[in-house]
């Protein structure tokens, strides 16, 4: 009796995606010199991509395509030790090896991939390059890419993933396969949290718009705790400082600012979309914990400087990946939120 396999469960997938890997798999041998998986935050597709590429480095695929999961090759991805991939996300390490997030993908990493890809395999199947997320590009980073994409060696593959495809230049998008990561059913994602031991899943569900893995990070205790303070402000705009709230925000370590900015944001995003939907006489999707003080707000605010409100919050979020100052977004957000039900403030805007 042969022995068994080893646990080949690394990052495995999550019940809504199998199925799209499954027939992903099945176009291995036919699989494009580039992909681009698209679909909003939160759904899996850095899981995916990684899984994609192990399948694609595999040296004995299964007869679906998919890796076989004890081969050598299969091994070194799994170890983050592959010599024939690359993965490019916006970080940069100190000496000891910290990592740490920045805001863009700068043009030397995409010249470190393309000097990458012109390379022979280490292990004789295929290189593969991961670029997560994709949006984050700088401009001279997307033309050297583009070039590489215009121009790909034999047996290399470029997967991209993003959170906003429609951020990307058309010259890369049209030179790319794409493929679409959509929402799973509500029961599936809701049982999948369970199984990682989130209490209230439902909930987690809802606050991030039905994201599973968004929903397991805004599980997280702390994040729920900021999450509480900053509602219970919105929900009395008359009673908060908008500078108080700034000046918490740069007291934080500088590395934590913008991250910390990235949550205030994706609040106020939540809670203007469920401010509209209460105003027009619906029920709030994200914070229905929060229904009584959304009705309350309703009452109140206008409908038209509402939606110029979550227009502006949707451009600031695209600027996130760009130097900024977290304080002074953070405070003006806050006071135009205030201009909505207080008509001194609003003159100033």
């Amino acid at each position: 009796m042969s022995a068994s396999p080893p646990d080949t469960t690394w990052e495995a997938l999550a019940p809504w995606q199998q199925t799209l890997a499954s027939t992903l798999f099945a176009t291995r041998e036919r699989w494009p010199h580039a992909a681009l998986i698209g679909g909003r935050e939160g759904l899996g597709k850095r899981r995916l991509a990684m899984h994609l590429a192990r399948s694609l480095l595999c040296e004995t695929p299964r007869d679906d395509g998919s890796a076989c999961g004890i081969c050598t090759s299969c091994h070194l991805v799994q170890s983050a030790s592959h010599p024939d991939l690359r993965l490019i996300e916006p970080v940069t390490y100190d000496e000891d090896g910290g990592a740490q997030r920045v805001d863009s993908i700068g043009v030397d990493r995409i010249r470190e991939l393309t000097a990458f890809v012109q390379l022979s395999s280490h292990r004789r199947v295929a290189k593969v390059g991961v670029i997560v997320p994709a949006e984050v590009l700088n401009p001279a980073a997307a033309n050297a890419l583009l070039k590489t994409l215009e121009e790909p060696p034999p047996a290399t593959f470029l997967l991209l993933v993003s959170h906003q495809p429609g951020r990307l230049p058309a010259t890369i998008v049209s030179r790319c396969r794409r493929i679409s990561v959509v929402d799973p059913r509500p029961a599936i994602a809701a049982a999948w949290l369970a199984e990682q031991g989130i209490a209230d899943a439902h909930g987690a569900l809802a606050l991030a718009g039905g994201a599973p893995f968004l929903a397991l990070s805004l599980a997280d205790p702390q994040i729920q705790r900021g999450r509480d303070r900053l509602l219970a402000l919105l929900a009395r705009p008359e009673q908060f400082s908008p500078l108080a709230i700034g000046a918490t925000l740069e007291a934080l370590p500088k590395d934590e600012r913008v991250p910390a900015l990235g949550q205030v944001l994706y609040w106020l995003l939540t809670w203007a979309t469920d401010l509209a939907a209460v105003a027009s006489g619906g029920a709030p999707h994200f914070h229905p914990d929060r229904r009584e003080a959304l009705g309350d707000l309703a009452a109140r605010v206008a409908r038209v400087p509402l939606f110029r409100y979550y227009q502006t919050l949707l451009r600031q979020r695209t600027l996130l990946a760009h130097p900024l100052q977290p304080r002074l977004v953070a405070e003006a957000l806050l006071f135009e939120y205030q201009s909505l039900f207080i008509p001194s403030i609003a003159s100033a805007f």
